[in-house]
């Protein structure tokens, strides 16, 4: 019995930083953003609200549409770079916030990527058996935590944000909705074209990082663009092939909400009209694990899935990691 998405949730802070507010902090302005990025805003969260705190309010909503109580929660899964702590787990501090006490926890790190990552974890563990039937898998991040606001070519990107996804086993072989395919891949030999230099075990804080900055997001631009766009394409054209269904019977493209070029280009090259293109960049600019999360959910609460529609999601992140997912609603 296939495995499925049976409610989502997301969360963004209140707090909004625009492109103007941006011109006041750094040498740019609100053209050079949009027309590189098309991100107009951003949403960045206070010093109190943490990880868990965005990721509680996410899991609550999908958790409400899937009329569970998370005390029926097998497993909880966070995908994030930007946890509250290095130890314990984000899963875990979210797991007593929301009482999930049957549930067994853990974080995965796989950057922008990480909700897919999650994803194909739980659905691989659900569909082994009967032993885990329930799953909360939560892409949150605390961006603004680990960017410099000093480098113009970084700080317009980001934003903080949670999305999150409920999945169990369909109830009966008439429910048409599931989990179809997934591709998930990854490339070392690439790591530091996007990376936090500082910060773990191998440079550790100390006061000459943080004079330097080192503790924050850099990255290599153009490399990221051409890989990104290179590799998602292809995800998205396996994951296609191997359900055997046509481009034209996809109602959605989710992709990773880095940036409007990346964006444009994937759904050029694997054949989707704009329209039936998911963006809201312009909005929350790259939420990295949260992102295709969030996406989801305002599809979902807009009302623009129909039963049996087929969403298909991909991303691409620092590690490099890469994947796509292809779903039947």
């Amino acid at each position: 019995m296939a495995i499925k998405i049976v409610g989502t949730g997301s969360h963004v802070p209140s707090r909004i930083l625009g492109n103007h507010d941006l011109e006041k902090m750094v040498d740019t302005t609100d053209e050079w953003i949009r027309t590189r990025t098309g991100i107009l805003e951003r949403r960045i969260a206070d010093a109190s609200e943490t990880p868990s705190e965005m990721a509680l309010h996410a899991s609550r909503r999908a958790l409400e549409m899937a009329g569970m109580d998370a005390k029926d929660l097998d497993m909880v899964i966070v995908a994030t770079v930007t946890g509250d702590r290095i130890i314990p787990s984000t899963a875990c501090i979210l797991q007593k916030k929301l009482g999930a006490q049957k549930a067994f926890c853990f974080d995965i790190q796989a950057a922008c990527t990480g909700l897919l990552y999650a994803i194909d974890i739980a659905n691989a563990m659900i569909a082994q058996g009967a032993k885990y039937k329930k799953a909360l898998v939560v892409g949150v991040e605390k961006l603004s935590s680990i960017t410099d606001w000093k480098d113009r070519n970084t700080c317009v990107l980001f934003g903080d944000g949670a999305g999150a996804v409920v999945l169990e086993k369909r109830k009966s072989s008439g429910d048409i909705g599931g989990i179809l395919a997934s591709k998930l891949a990854s490339n070392g030999c690439h790591a530091d074209i996007l990376q936090v230099p500082a910060g773990g075990s191998e440079m550790p804080m100390t006061h000459e990082v943080l004079d330097q900055r080192l503790h924050t997001i850099r990255m290599e631009g153009q490399e990221v663009f051409k890989l990104a766009v290179n590799e998602m394409v292809k995800a998205c054209n396996h994951v296609i092939s191997e359900v055997g269904i046509s481009v034209g019977e996809i109602r959605w493209l989710i992709p990773h909400q880095a940036n409007i070029r990346i964006i444009e280009a994937v759904g050029t090259r694997v054949g989707i009209a704009r329209e039936r293109v998911y963006v809201n960049l312009d909005k929350y600019g790259n939420t990295s694990a949260a992102s295709v999360g969030i996406a989801l959910d305002e599809i979902v609460r807009k009302g623009l899935l129909q039963r049996g529609d087929y969403v298909l999601a991909t991303a691409f992140g620092s590690g490099l990691t890469w994947g796509a997912t292809l779903l039947r609603w």
